[in-house]
C-alpha cells in the first residue's frame, strides 16, 4: 500500500481541486492511502459527493496555512501546525511515503531539508519536470526551479538522478543527457557551464554535450540539466508563451473560418496540444529529488485532474519502484566533484 500525504491546503483552488484530484488518484488505483492534511470543515466540504473507499482515506487535522507570499524559511519553523509541516512530518514519522503540494514551492523545500534532509552525497536538492515534446516524445529537466545558484558538482548530481529517472519511469534504457547551454560548443557558457561540461563528460554515462533552448523539445536528449534559476525561466516562459499562442490562434481560426464547417478541429487539436504542455496533465506535478522521502510539487494553479495525474504518474510510480533507493545508490558509487 502506498500512502500519500496530501497537503490539502495548498494551491490556488486549495482544498476543493487537490481533494478532488486525490480522491480521483485514489478510485483509480487500489494500493493507494490518502492522508488529507488541513482543516477539517473545509476538506469535509470539499468530499461532499464524492464517492470513495473509506477504509482509504483518513483527514488529518491542521490548523495553519502556509499562504504563497509567506516567506518560505520562517514559514515552516513559525507555522508548525500548518498542513505542508504535518504532512511533512507524517513522511519523516514514515506514516506516509510521500507528500504532494500545490502550495509554497520554497516552503515545501525549506521544509523538506528542515523535516527530511538530504539524501548522502546531495548537496542542493533539485525539482524535476517531465515536459513533452513536439515530437510527443518527453524529456526531463531539472532543476526546474529548487536551486537558483548550483555549482558544477551539483549539476552532475541531477544528472545522476536525472538519467535513473528517465530509466526507471520513461522506460528510456540509456538516456542521453545534455547540459542546457547558450550554444552547442563546448567552450560556450557562463563559467559555471564550462566548468560543469568536463565533469558531465566524465562521469555520466551518455553524457551529449551542450544543447540549446531551441532544440530541447525537438528530441536532442531525454535528460536537460541546468540551474533552478535557468530551468525555471525555461519552464516559464514555455508556459507564458504556449498559452498567449493558444489565445491568439483561437482568435484567428474564429476570423478565418467565419463558421464554416469543420472549423473547430485545428482548434480543438491545439486545445490538446495546450492542456499537455501548459495545463499540467502530463506529468502534474515535479518530484523534489535529493532529499530523504518524496516530495511532489503540483503547480500552484492545479486543477482536480492535475493532481490525480500527479499522484498516478508521480507519487505512485515513484515510490513502488523505490527511486530514493535507487538514487541513494548512484550518489554513493557517484566520485567526489
Amino acid at each position: 500500500m502506498v500512502k500519500l500525504a496530501v497537503d490539502a491546503m495548498g494551491g490556488d483552488h486549495a482544498p476543493r481541486e487537490i481533494v478532488r484530484g486525490a480522491v480521483a488518484a485514489l478510485q483509480a488505483q487500489k494500493d493507494l492511502e490518502l492522508l488529507l492534511v488541513g482543516r477539517r470543515v473545509p476538506v469535509e466540504e470539499a468530499l461532499a459527493g464524492l464517492s470513495f473507499p473509506g477504509g482509504r482515506l483518513e483527514i488529518i487535522q491542521a490548523d495553519e496555512v502556509i499562504r504563497g507570499d509567506d516567506n518560505p524559511a520562517l514559514a515552516v519553523r513559525r507555522k508548525k501546525n500548518s498542513s505542508l509541516v504535518v504532512a511533512l512530518d507524517l513522511v519523516k514519522t514514515g506514516r506516509a511515503d510521500a507528500i504532494l503540494s500545490a502550495g509554497n514551492t520554497g516552503a515545501l523545500l525549506a521544509g523538506a531539508l528542515l523535516h527530511l534532509g538530504r539524501l548522502s552525497g546531495v548537496t542542493r536538492p533539485a525539482l524535476l519536470t517531465v515536459i513533452p515534446g513536439f515530437n510527443r516524445k518527453p524529456f526531463v529537466l531539472l532543476d526546474a526551479g529548487a536551486n537558483m545558484d548550483a555549482r558544477p558538482g551539483q549539476l552532475v548530481q541531477y544528472a545522476f538522478m536525472g538519467r535513473i529517472y528517465a530509466q526507471k519511469m520513461l522506460g528510456i534504457p540509456s538516456p542521453r543527457v545534455a547540459l542546457l547551454n547558450v550554444g552547442a560548443e563546448t567552450n560556450k557558457g557562463n563559467s559555471m557551464v564550462k566548468k560543469a561540461f568536463p565533469l558531465l563528460q566524465e562521469y555520466i554515462s551518455g553524457f551529449c554535450g551542450n544543447v540549446e533552448g531551441t532544440d530541447v523539445y525537438f528530441d536532442a536528449a531525454d535528460v536537460v540539466v541546468c540551474d533552478g534559476f535557468v530551468g525555471n525561466v525555461l519552464l516559464k516562459l514555455t508556459e507564458g508563451f504556449i498559452r498567449g499562442f493558444s489565445s491568439r490562434l483561437k482568435e484567428e481560426l474564429k476570423l478565418a473560418s467565419c463558421g464554416e464547417a469543420g472549423s473547430a478541429l485545428p482548434g480543438a487539436a491545439f486545445e490538446q496540444m495546450h492542456e499537455r504542455l501548459v495545463g499540467g496533465t502530463g506529468a502534474g506535478g515535479a518530484p523534489l529529488v535529493g532529499v530523504k522521502g518524496l516530495c511532489i510539487k503540483c503547480h500552484g494553479a492545479s486543477r482536480a485532474r492535475a493532481v490525480e495525474q500527479a499522484v498516478l504518474q508521480q507519487a505512485h510510480p515513484f515510490v513502488r519502484l523505490r527511486l530514493d533507493d535507487l538514487f541513494q545508490k548512484a550518489l554513493r558509487d557517484m566520485p567526489r566533484c
